[in-house]
């Protein structure tokens, strides 16, 4: 069955279920039972069993380096949300003005470090890869923090603050300058007194592919936009193959990502949830460690006593 169609069978599931009649004294049990362990040393056997890890990871465990996430109350950007600019929508009426908040988000991101969670997902990768065992990071995140911290195998399904796009010919690219583009130096200050730059077109970031000058646009997914197929094959392919998830700083309400860790749950991998409190997909998983990630996860990932050392 493809992720897609376990997601839309889930989906619809879920939605028959709000039909149902309130569950039994039996079935109410059964749940209670069935709640997810808080045992840190049980985890820690079942990780030290694993030989193919996937660790999907959210806004949380970016939120402990200062990394803004442009939600709840006062997260705006000037007057505006996050959603009103995240759309292919608000990039054909006014690109300058999307490109402003994608510049302030860029220079904000170049000031931040990875944190102990992040630096913890990094060294356990590079351990167990010399033990011949696996680990991948599915990120939600578009920070690029897991590459700072020195994580290799890595599936951003949503993009990358430091990529860019061209809107004429396609070409993705790497761009890490500081500013982009020389009309962005200065711009993209978050105070809701300033107006906005009104950066011509042709001053804006543009392709450096030969003859093409196309204008660019930040290389994440917006509101309204498929996640790249290709990416999502990647995905799956490996949460078939695991036999441990991590579930860390995500909330679990944003689809599709929010359906791959139940999906693993549902063939009897054992699946972790680190994250500050429980989510609508907890009950769904065998661990959950609440708190900030950078103190739950370390320990949880550290050399177990019975690993190989090389």
């Amino acid at each position: 069955m493809s992720l897609f169609q376990f997601t839309t069978r889930r989906l619809l599931s879920q939605a028959h279920c709000v039909l149902k009649p309130p569950p039994s004294k039996q079935q109410r049990f059964c749940l209670e039972m069935a709640r997810p362990s808080s045992n840190m040393a049980d985890f820690r056997e079942a990780f030290a069993r694993a030989k193919h890890i996937a660790i999907i990871t959210g806004a949380g465990v970016s939120a402990e380096s200062g990394v803004p996430t442009f939600r709840g109350a006062g997260g705006l950007w000037r007057k505006w949300q996050a959603q009103e600019l995240a759309t292919p929508e608000a990039f054909a009426r006014n690109p300058s003005r999307v490109w402003e908040f994608y510049h302030y988000r860029r220079e904000v991101m170049l000031s931040k470090q990875p944190n102990p969670a992040h630096m913890a997902i990094a060294e356990c990768e590079r351990r167990l890869s010399k033990q011949g065992r696996s680990v991948v990071v599915i990120t939600q995140n578009i920070d690029e923090l897991h590459r700072k911290a020195g994580t290799k195998h890595l599936l951003e399904i949503h993009g990358s603050l430091f990529k860019t796009r061209c809107t004429n010919c396609g070409n993705v690219a790497a761009d890490y300058r500081s500013p982009i583009c020389p009309a962005l130096a200065g711009k993209g200050a978050p105070d809701p007194e300033i107006e906005d730059a009104a950066i011509p077109v042709e001053d804006l970031p543009r392709c450096e592919e030969d003859g093409c000058n196309g204008l660019l646009r930040p290389h994440v997914v917006w509101f309204g936009e498929a996640l790249d197929p290709e990416v999502l094959d990647e995905v799956e392919k490996e949460l078939d193959m695991c036999d441990l998830c991590l579930v860390v700083g995500t909330s679990s309400v944003v689809y599709p990502a929010a359906m791959f860790a139940p999906q693993v749950s549902s063939r009897g991998v054992p699946v972790a949830e680190f994250n500050m409190e429980a989510t609508p997909a907890t009950d769904r998983f065998r661990f959950h460690f609440p708190g900030p990630c950078g103190t739950t996860l370390p320990p949880a990932l550290a050399r177990h006593d019975t690993e190989l050392i090389v």
